[in-house]
């Protein structure tokens, strides 16, 4: 009896029938280059910390820095970005410009270990330096003051710079950000220091493991700074307003609730797009896979596998490392 039913001409499933194939015509590859190690550093600690609501993550101590950056460096990691969990903090964050507070001295450890082998990137914010857990400082209502708040930035990235750090991450979401720490930096003739801008920047539940990280003591919110979650296109114009005001590299966080955005961006840069897989995106997929619920391997792959996919040239992980090796010894096909 001879069959009714078409013979399919077309058959996409012949190349998906073996693992050379497969790796032959996939569209989105992963290399340790394109991963940036996000790493914590506390002062008045001798040994690394470790934090609750991220398994595997630690806060290092100036001593432990430097194998941390050895680690990442031989696994081939394109950077390191450092933030900084100081002892003491106030209304201004003075630890922040301070050239031998917490962040720039482990700028300066961070580099001298790094030799040139990865980038060494730090957050320039006020977050982690203020007592009132504010990126910036506070007018006499209680209120986040934009332009004074540049006049902040610009110092930290002229303490930064001097620390060594060759990628400023600005990430307080202040308007005007890039183009004052450009300005700061021409001026005192650091034109070779880059600005990442933390363009896309939502104001996001993901956060919250990253708190405990930084030992934040925010009252309150963010949302008067960082996006609306609900906002697609206004995430696309704070991206073309910081590539304007001249951004070297700007970036979405958190990224995998904001591909779309992400992907609006990466198609109209002309400039690098990078993505950062936040605290709460770690911990959710760590949390699942402790409890056998997903293939932890598996799930880490793909989870930044589909940043990628969305237009991320880089990706800053928490899993920077063992995924960099994975991909070396040929377990992330």
């Amino acid at each position: 009896m001879v069959s009714s039913t078409p013979v399919p001409r077309v058959r996409p499933r012949r190349l998906r029938e073996t693992p050379a194939l497969r790796r032959l015509v996939s569209e989105t590859r992963l290399h340790p280059a394109e991963l940036v190690l996000p790493i914590f550093v506390r002062e008045g600690v001798s040994a690394p910390v470790p934090i609750g609501s991220m398994p595997g993550v630690v806060q290092h101590s100036l001593a432990s820095l430097p194998d941390a950056v050895e680690q990442a460096a031989a696994a081939g990691v394109g950077g390191v970005m450092l933030f900084g969990v100081p002892e003491v903090r106030d209304a201004r964050g003075s630890g922040a410009t301070d050239p031998d507070g917490i962040l720039n001295v482990a700028t300066s450890v961070a580099a001298e270990a790094s030799a040139g082998r990865l980038v060494v990137q730090t957050d320039l914010c006020l977050d982690e330096f203020t007592d009132h857990g504010h990126c910036g400082v506070l007018d006499e209502r209680g209120r986040v003051d934009n332009d004074a708040t540049l006049e902040r930035y610009t110092s930290m990235a002229l303490a930064q710079a001097r620390a060594g750090s060759e990628l400023l991450g600005l990430s307080g979401m202040m308007d005007g950000q890039v183009a004052a720490v450009r300005e700061a930096l021409d001026d005192a003739g650091r034109h070779e220091t880059a600005i990442l801008a933390y363009s896309a920047k939502y104001a996001s539940a993901y956060y919250g493991p990253f708190r405990e990280a930084v030992e934040s003591t925010l009252e309150g919110d963010r949302r008067t700074y960082q996006l609306d979650p609900g906002n697609r296109r206004e995430g696309l114009r704070e991206a073309m307003i910081d590539i304007d005001e001249g951004a070297d590299v700007v970036m979405v966080k958190p990224a995998g609730s904001y591909l779309d955005v992400l992907a609006d961006v990466a198609a109209a840069s002309e400039v690098p797009v990078w993505a950062y897989q936040v605290s709460g995106e770690y911990s959710m997929i760590e949390a699942a896979a402790a409890h056998g619920w997903i293939d932890r391997k598996r799930a880490v792959i793909e989870s930044v596998r589909g940043i990628r996919r969305a237009g991320a040239d880089a990706v800053l992980t928490y899993w920077a490392v063992e995924l960099a090796e994975w991909i070396r010894n040929g377990d992330a096909a």
